[in-house]
């Protein structure tokens, strides 16, 4: 069993280990830290943090510095979040107001949880599944060439140039608006890939037509609208960091460039009752990202809810990660809140 003190001093060092990357002695934690005993007992206190396997010694004669158990242990007990300045809190407000659709919205929140954290950030898109199609448009470019527009009433914009089998006439343009809107309007972005899907079923002609290129090209970006996707920002901050890795940073990369394992890790990640979740080190190993750490917070969006949070290396400021996902998080729902009222 860890005493009080012996839990105060893991929160000593993980502070110290974070701000110094210097793995952290008892001098250095009296002489920084007002616990009134001798640098003796703070090393009894730290031989008892060592058998717990909460520190660990990375050279033989230095300092100690946290175990992925270790920051565990802060995390869930020691770590108070660190309320952000009002400077942070305007820029955040600043940078994520006047924005355009949710697309452009999403892109400025993880450039600003990158800002605030310097860590890699990600934010999950809303499922859309239950939105609903309010504007289908056609647009002739030219030649066998038209741009499908759709529109769902929470605000998510899909443009998609496609090439016909033949450049449409006028009224053949104005037959595939009309035709697709009276589809689409009004129903959800489910129940419309279950018509298009319904229409694509039927017994084809030999030769595609346009009608069906426009169909099986909708049906794809309603497919999209449903499927969970990921915007990220600061890859470049783990090349920065490379040296708090202890092996590659490959795997992070990887991760990054094809989103379905952070996909499956963020949707694993069990929140506590302020809606945000962490997963450390080798808590991520059926992941492949065992050297990373991963903060997350929900955020409600339009009837459903999504998460945003940030990745980096076990070494990070956690309260403070914490609470700009908190923070971010907030203004995030509240933006797509007052969004959905002004509908």
């Amino acid at each position: 069993m860890v005493s009080e003190r012996g839990l105060q001093v893991l929160r000593a060092i993980v502070q110290d280990y974070v701000d110094t990357r210097e793995p952290v002695g008892s001098k250095a934690i009296v002489d920084r830290h007002q616990f009134g005993v001798s640098a003796a007992t703070i090393r009894n206190d730290m031989a008892l943090l060592e058998d717990e396997e909460l520190i660990a010694a990375p050279h033989t004669s230095s300092g100690r510095v946290p175990t992925d158990k270790g920051y565990r242990v802060f995390v869930d007990h020691l770590a108070e979040l660190r309320p952000l300045s009002t400077a942070q809190r305007s820029a955040i407000g600043a940078f994520l107001a006047d924005t355009g659709d949710l697309d452009d919205l999403l892109v400025r929140t993880v450039r600003t949880l990158t800002r605030l954290t310097g860590q890699v950030a990600i934010v999950q898109y809303p499922s859309f599944a239950q939105a609903n199609v309010s504007h289908v448009e056609v647009v002739h470019l030219g030649g066998p060439r038209i741009v499908l527009i759709v529109v769902t009433d929470t605000g998510r914009v899909s443009q998609r140039v496609t090439f016909l089998a033949s450049e449409p006439t006028s009224d053949e343009t104005a037959q595939l608006k009309h035709a697709m809107a009276s589809l689409l309007t009004g129903k959800s972005v489910r129940d419309g890939v279950v018509a298009i899907g319904a229409l694509l079923d039927e017994p084809a002609p030999e030769r595609e037509d346009n009608t069906r290129i426009v169909l099986r090209t909708l049906a794809e970006e309603l497919e999209e609208f449903r499927s969970d996707r990921l915007v990220m920002a600061g890859s470049a901050t783990l090349a920065r960091r490379e040296a708090d890795f202890r092996g590659s940073i490959y795997p992070l990369l990887e991760a990054i460039e094809e989103q379905v394992t952070l996909l499956r890790l963020m949707g694993e990640m069990v929140a506590d009752d302020q809606g945000l979740a962490t997963s450390i080190g080798r808590e991520n190993e059926p992941f492949g990202l065992a050297e990373a750490s991963v903060v997350a917070g929900d955020y409600d969006a339009t009837g459903s809810r999504a998460r945003l949070g940030v990745m980096g290396p076990t070494r990070m400021d956690y309260p403070s990660n914490l609470a700009a996902v908190r923070a971010v998080a907030h203004y995030l729902g509240r933006l797509l809140e007052e969004d959905e009222k002004a509908r």
